[in-house]
This record gives C-alpha cells, sequence and structure tokens, in this order.
C-alpha cells in the first residue's frame, strides 16, 4: 500500500491533469514506441516551438483524470505506452505534428484526441491534420484581400479617369 505522502502527490499530479485537458482547445493520445531518440528529441523540439505540452503520461493517471469529464472517452485507448500533446492555443497544430511523425514512423501512432470538448478517434485526428493552420489560414486571408483592394483600387481609378475626362469635355 502507498503511503499517504505517495498517494498525495499522486491526488495532485491527477488533479493538475485534469486542469491541463480540460483548460486546453485540443490534445492528441499518442502511443510513442519505437520512436529514436532523433526522432523524439526534434518531435519535443517542434511541439515545444508550436507551443504545444507533450509528456509521457501513465495511462492509470490520465484514465483518473479524465474521469467523469467530457473527456472520458479517452480512456478507450489508454494503453502500452502513451504520451500527450495538449495546446493551449493552435487546436489544429499538435494533430498536424503527430500525424507527420505518424506517417514517418511506422511504430508512432495516433490513438485519439480532443477538440472543442469532443473526444475524436485516431481517423479524426487524422482529419483534423489535414486541414490548414493558422498561418496557412491567414496567408490565404491576406493574398485574398490584397485581390481584392487592388481589383478595388483599379476600379476606383478607372471611375476617376471616366469622371475627369467627363469633366473635361463638359
Amino acid at each position: 500500500m502507498p503511503s499517504e505522502l505517495t498517494l498525495n502527490k499522486k491526488k495532485e499530479y491527477v488533479s493538475q491533469l485534469r486542469e491541463k485537458v480540460e483548460n486546453s482547445v485540443a490534445g492528441v493520445v499518442v502511443s510513442y514506441q519505437g520512436i529514436s531518440v532523433a526522432d523524439d528529441t526534434s518531435l519535443r523540439k517542434e511541439l515545444r516551438e508550436a507551443g504545444i505540452d507533450y509528456k509521457v503520461v501513465k495511462n492509470t493517471m490520465l484514465r483518473f483524470a479524465v474521469e467523469g469529464t467530457a473527456f472520458a472517452d479517452l480512456s478507450n485507448v489508454l494503453e502500452g505506452s502513451t504520451a500527450l500533446a495538449v495546446s493551449n492555443e493552435d487546436p489544429i497544430a499538435a494533430a498536424k505534428i503527430l500525424a507527420k511523425y505518424a506517417d514517418k514512423i511506422e511504430s508512432f501512432e495516433l490513438k485519439a484526441g480532443y477538440l472543442d470538448g469532443k473526444v475524436l478517434d485516431a481517423a479524426g485526428i487524422a482529419e483534423i491534420a489535414k486541414l490548414p493552420g493558422k498561418q496557412e489560414l491567414l496567408s490565404m486571408l491576406c493574398s485574398a484581400l490584397s485581390g481584392n483592394i487592388r481589383g478595388l483600387a483599379v476600379a476606383i481609378n478607372a471611375i476617376a479617369e471616366k469622371q475627369g475626362d467627363e469633366a473635361v469635355s463638359a
């Protein structure tokens, strides 16, 4: 039987893990088995740069953390090696990065995840990963706006020239 101190530490860890999951916009659960040290280092760096918190977690602790929450269905995939990537800002960044590694490394796999308070299976996370990211969407928006603004400027210029020609001939 664990000591009271050990039990209290585990309860505190579960509480912090629950808070992290509940306060995030999205999360992805993966099986990291078979990833090389070099790939793991690269993955962690990429996730960190994207503002994503990535940690290896014990299945039992994560199961307790999601118990009784909207994320309880994550318990269905908690076996084997498990890591959790949590994003507080970008809802698809973790899915994009982890899906890229899952495609590259055969033994590294997406297990499940969540977005907008809903649990998604591995296929759902893979679909989310295909969506354009925040930077890609901003780039698309800027391109569209730039084209529209240029068209508007040409139209205004044409109107001004036409009105100028009419004023001269009158």
